[in-house]
């Protein structure tokens, strides 16, 4: 009996061990069907939407889990963002990737986390000492948490995301090792998933670059590729396209407007610096998240974002900038990096000190509410307070290195803010606007350094710089004040130019003018003028001719105000009208000084005229210049001055008119092939024998145009050349000097001498692509 009471056993125990082997293949197999199943859902997805949609409830299920939640990382801010979660109480959960929490810690580790209890803090300081459970989502949902079973989301050593199940249900009160590995074979079809979808770090669906892809301009593996260096290099993935895949500005910035639906803001060392909404702003706030003010249009704050999209900043733009309309534009990072910089002067990252930066200026003056309009007149803010001084002296350098030829401080009547524009390549730009209350303080700073009277205000007074004695930048200003309407006074300070003048050669002369202006400023003696208006190079040609005459055998005297370029071997002399020392004197001065050659800076009355012709008539070689429009007027101005017109055309060598006009930019002008309408109306504004010029119309005709890049501050032009007339003093043209011939008699003459027109120099180098016809046109009436 009892042997057969085990034979029994046996068997009932091999029954039930085949049961139990049974159930566990069944449950093997019915795994790896919904394993195949979340499998096949996602890839078939067409995006991250679609896999988390179809897979939520089977993971669930498989799991026995009450909740689940997806994060995404989002690289740029270094934190986990859920993507999908069950539960409708929050409409978002962001987590840093730092060790202070669970889903965080995950994901900075890139460690499998099983926690028994949330609750309890011995637990969670095992896995690491910082590591806390933030109650406040309990607190907020009503929802208990305890077990929490979480993984990364692991694709070739990148963490795409964070999946994190939460209280395990039935008869286990805990995550099982089982679950563990099945959890781990999910992560991995998750990863191959989202890779393979291209998912984007920051949105899924539709990406910032899917205009970049549309068009060409890259393959979805360059994304892929561009996305994943942007992660190991720790850059944005606009700076990896740009650098490693030649992507340009213009192209990225259509592609993140594109997707943005709004403005893309590139970075431009000409912006204007909106000194009032910078006021109480830190450069690192700013950076730090990602957005920065950038102008005041049609009554609205412009802000340059990274993400415009993202709501937590724009609630913060809204609560340090209250009040105000915004229209929210992106930029990239480093592109706001730079606008930063910029508007702030930033200091390099290893330097603390921040003294030059706008905000720190402004904000070491008064606060504009402290001060009430009869203060501000009685200079409630002083010109010498040190943020006053701070702020001149910026806007000086800030000027110079910018290539500004003159700065315009402009006050506005009443509490409008003060406007200060700086003209550049010719053309006005705004560089910033100042709180109304320190207007006053500005203006008498700038006379101080001017050595004028701070004083009087109902006078225009002119003055001069050495920045040096202010700065360490060795920099001549001159300075003239103007009152304006209002009871307020404008400045205007020309930016003296320094160094090596422009040899001859360079100056883009053609060759019938180069080589006539080189025989007439080789005579022994005569009259050579370069007129135009001011700002058109006159002093510049004047000292390159002087440059290329400039030897040992010859002395060389110039009368300057002021002396702007130096060079070695000329004895040059600062005029000083208030002690009565003018051109007139000067050049007396020096004809018993022993000179071969006189310059003189400007012919401004008719006795400095009549001083250059007499010293023009008794060997010398004179240069100077006058304020006319054109070669052939000169002439007829000269002889209404009182000029005796035979002396003047015996002396009289040549007359060089010229203009600056802005040239097209040599890195990203246009070529194009113009209609012959164009062509024709280029013939019809030459007004001569255009055939001269060596162009005809065919198919090998090209004009070029402008387009704009980072190079010329989507411009299109960048620098200047010289349009040239130059009239010479031919037996012919000092017949018609002599009988006072009208204008147009002697510019007919000077063209029959070979005299090419401003216009017609302007479309010669139209022709050649230096330039287009709206810049010539901008500078030649005729």
């Amino acid at each position: 009996m009892a042997f057969g009471f085990k034979r029994r056993n046996k068997k009932t125990d091999r029954h039930k061990t085949e049961k139990k082997t049974e159930s566990l293949l069944e449950k093997q197999l019915e795994y790896q069907k919904r394993l195949k199943q979340i499998t096949n859902w996602s890839n078939s997805a067409t995006n991250t939407d679609d896999i988390l949609l179809n897979i939520q409830k089977e993971i669930l299920g498989l799991f026995d889990a009450e909740r689940i939640t997806l994060y995404m990382v989002d690289g740029i801010r270094k934190q986990i963002v859920s993507k999908f979660k069950t539960g409708e109480e929050i409409n978002e959960i962001r987590v840093p990737i730092n060790s202070e929490s669970i889903a965080g810690y995950c994901a900075w580790s890139g460690k499998m986390i099983n926690i028994l209890d949330v609750y309890d803090q011995k637990e969670l300081s095992l896995l690491n000492p910082r590591l806390r459970f933030d109650k406040k989502w309990d607190q907020k949902t009503g929802f208990k948490t305890t077990q929490v079973l979480t993984s990364p989301i692991i694709h070739n050593r990148l963490i795409l995301g964070v999946i994190q199940l939460i209280n395990k249900q039935g008869m286990a009160n805990c995550f099982t090792e089982e679950d563990q590995n099945s959890l781990k074979d999910i992560t991995k079809v998750l990863g191959i998933a989202f890779f393979k979808n291209q998912t984007d770090v920051h949105r899924e669906g539709p990406t910032k670059f899917d205009f970049l892809i549309r068009n060409n301009i890259i393959s979805g593996k360059d994304l892929t590729d561009a996305m994943s260096l942007a992660r190991k290099m720790k850059k944005s993935v606009e700076a990896v396209l740009k650098k490693n895949f030649h992507v340009s500005t213009e192209d990225i910035g259509k592609s993140l407007a594109d997707f943005y639906k709004t403005r893309f803001i590139p970075f431009n060392d000409r912006m204007v610096i909106p000194g009032e909404l910078l006021k109480g702003l830190k450069p690192g706030f700013l950076i730090n998240n990602g957005f920065v003010p950038v102008a005041k249009q049609a009554g609205k704050v412009v802000v340059a974002m990274e993400n415009p999209d993202f709501l937590p900043a724009r609630d913060t733009i809204a609560r340090i900038i209250p009040g105000k309309k915004f229209e929210y534009c992106v930029s990239t990072r480093e592109d706001i990096k730079k606008i930063i910089d910029l508007f702030f002067n930033v200091a390099p990252k290893e330097s603390s000190t921040d003294d030059t930066s706008i905000e720190s200026i402004l904000g070491g003056l008064q606060p504009e509410e402290d001060i009430t309009e009869e203060e501000e007149y009685d200079e409630g803010i002083t010109e010498e307070d040190s943020a006053i001084v701070q702020l001149v002296n910026k806007i000086i350098i800030d000027g110079y290195n910018r290539g500004a030829s003159d700065i315009h401080i402009e006050p506005r009547p009443g509490k409008s803010p003060a406007v200060i524009r700086m003209r550049i390549d010719g053309t006005c730009h705004i560089y910033q606007t100042i709180p109304h209350t320190y207007k006053n303080a500005i203006i008498s700073r700038i006379k101080i350094m001017s050595d004028l009277d701070i004083s009087e205000r109902r006078l225009p007074q002119d003055g001069k710089i050495k920045f040096k004695k202010f700065a360490s930048s060795d920099i001549e200003l001159r300075v003239a004040t103007i009152p304006t309407a209002g009871q307020v006074e404008d400045v205007v300070m020309r930016i003296l130019a320094s160094g090596d003048p422009i040899p001859l050669d360079k100056m883009a002369m053609s060759d019938r003018d180069y080589n006539t202006f080189l025989d007439i400023i080789c005579k022994p003696y005569g009259i050579v003028l370069v007129v135009g208006p001011t700002g058109s190079g006159k002093t510049t040609t004047l000292h390159s001719a002087l440059g290329y005459i400039n030897k040992p055998e010859i002395k060389i005297w110039t009368a300057e105000d002021p002396v702007e370029i130096t060079q070695d071997g000329l004895r040059q002399v600062q005029v000083l009208p208030k002690i009565g020392f003018d051109f007139a004197r000067a050049m007396r001065a020096f004809l018993r000084a022993d000179p071969d050659v006189i310059m003189v800076g400007e012919m401004r009355d008719s006795e400095t005229v009549s001083t250059g012709i007499e010293a023009s008539l008794t060997g010398h070689l004179v240069f100077s210049t006058l304020h006319t429009n054109s070669a052939p007027e000169t002439i007829t101005r000269l002889l209404d001055m009182g000029m005796d017109p035979f002396n003047f055309a015996d002396a009289i060598l040549g007359i060089l008119a010229q203009r600056l006009a802005k040239t097209l930019c040599p890195k990203c002008k246009e070529k194009y092939h113009p209609s012959r309408k164009e062509f024709d109306d280029l013939v019809r504004a030459y007004d001569g024998d255009f055939d001269a010029l060596g162009f005809e119309y065919n198919d090998d005709f090209y004009l070029y145009r402008p387009k704009g890049c980072p190079e010329c501050n989507n411009t299109g032009y960048r620098g200047r050349t010289g349009l040239f007339e130059l009239l010479k003093g031919t037996d012919e043209i000092k017949s018609l000097i002599q009988r006072r011939a009208k204008m147009e008699e002697i510019r007919q003459q000077a063209i029959k001498d070979g005299m090419s027109t401003l216009m017609q120099d302007g479309i010669r180098k139209v022709c050649l692509g230096m330039t287009d016809m709206k810049q010539v046109r901008a500078v030649c009436i005729k």
